[in-house]
């Protein structure tokens, strides 16, 4: 039985990673692959790639209802059998419409698996450590989209989709063993518990300092999760002129964008708790938001104009390491709000906010492309951030926030 803080967020952590592998591989192989994948058209990419962000939408708040009266567990079990069979269905369905259903059950065991681990989280961590741990769960379920990415990145090079897809979904099948031992049968009666405790501020969660939050996580999910997922593959097969071998293998556009988005999964295990330790102080917190939103803005408008392709591959590196900053701070501003008011519905909130910003990202990406260039869509990508940057300003300088929380965030 698990019982300490730590082996309980790395457990639920280990679990996410797993079930996430073959999502991270489908965004690197099927922009480049398409076509082994029965696709007929380029929009229909976008659409397969962000569907199951838009069917988490009115998922999210169903699976907070779900887990006030089913234990975690439960959630854990439902997602696993979920996602075995969407990541099988990939290598051996070949027709658009049926993987867009599988890509909706993805969504949905997305849904139970992400949400429950947040209030996991926020559950079994201290107002002084959570920064810490949510950085510590989002490092640990990286490793996860680093396999997923690499490893689909190098084999769909030797191999075929349906072999990759057999691999991950194997994957899955061989972790549901491990969810008793891992996760513990934990309902939502003990979040209650904890949220009528007299420590916490019983102010309306509907503030100007959430909506601000919302946002961020909205801009988090459209940028990092949505359209530098989607377009990587494409912005380096763009610039990727000579191709490179090394041992006679011919190193490839998708194994250039599976390698650089793992280096990001490869050091958050130990940088997202780093950086979730310095969110846990009260100097360093404004001073990482700001980092990380102007950061990612700069960073995505000269990627937009670069053209030689080892500058341009030294920025996308620059960036991992902007967005792991990026998604710790939000994941953590969320988690602080939502412990101070009401965890189900602000956690819910981010969830959902995160998933419009991911579908909308890569769906938006790909209708741009339709029209115009990379260049327009990553400019139009850092303008949104920068935007975001200056409204945190304003509102720090104003002094917006509806409840006292020592200045944080």
């Amino acid at each position: 039985m698990i019982h300490s803080a730590r082996t309980e967020v790395i457990g639920i952590a280990i679990l996410t990673g797993i079930a996430v592998m073959g999502d991270a591989m489908l965004f690197i192989v099927l922009p480049i692959y398409w076509v082994d994948f029965g696709l007929t058209a380029i929009w229909q990419i976008g659409v397969l790639l962000s569907i199951n962000r838009f069917i988490r939408l009115p998922i999210n708040p169903l699976v907070g209802y779900f887990y006030q009266r089913f234990s975690l567990q439960t959630g854990i079990w439902i997602a696993f059998i979920l996602t075995i069979l969407s990541t099988f269905s990939y290598g051996f369905v070949h027709n658009f419409w049926i993987l867009l259903l599988m890509r909706i059950f993805w969504g949905i065991a997305w849904s139970l698996i992400r949400l429950g681990g947040f209030l996991t989280v926020i559950t079994i961590t201290k107002e002084d450590s959570r920064g810490q741990y949510v950085g510590l769960y989002n490092g640990i379920w990286g490793i996860g989209s680093l396999l997923g990415m690499l490893g689909g990145g190098i084999l769909i090079t030797f191999t075929s989709v349906s072999m990759l897809s057999t691999v991950f979904s194997f994957i899955a099948c061989m972790a549901l063993p491990a969810i008793p031992a891992l996760i513990p049968v934990m309902k939502e009666k003990e979040i209650k518990q904890k949220e009528t405790s007299p420590d916490l501020i019983p102010s309306s969660w509907k503030t100007t300092r959430v909506l601000m939050v919302l946002l961020t996580s909205f801009t988090m999910g459209f940028v990092i999760f949505g359209l530098f997922s989607s377009t990587l593959s494409s912005i380096i097969e763009q610039n990727y002129v000579q191709t490179w071998s090394t041992f006679s293998v011919t190193i490839s556009a998708a194994m250039i964008a599976g390698s650089i988005q793992a280096i990001r999964w490869a050091w958050d295990p130990w940088l997202a708790p780093l950086i979730g330790k310095q969110l846990d102080k009260n100097k360093s917190q404004n001073l990482i938001l700001y980092a990380a939103l102007f950061g990612t803005g700069i960073v995505f408008f000269i990627i937009g104009q670069v053209t030689h392709f080892l500058t341009l591959c030294a920025l996308l590196l620059a960036f991992q390491l902007i967005s792991s900053t990026f998604v710790t701070t939000s994941d953590t501003l969320a988690a602080k709000v939502a412990s101070k008011t009401n965890r189900i519905k602000v956690m819910t909130a981010h969830t959902v906010m995160i998933d419009v910003g991911a579908a909308l990202g890569p769906l938006i990406s790909f209708v741009l492309l339709e029209y115009f260039t990379l260049t327009m869509v990553y400019t139009v990508a850092a303008i949104l951030v920068i935007w975001l940057a200056g409204g945190w300003m304003m509102f720090h300088t104003k002094k917006l926030a509806s409840y006292p929380v020592n200045h944080k965030f």
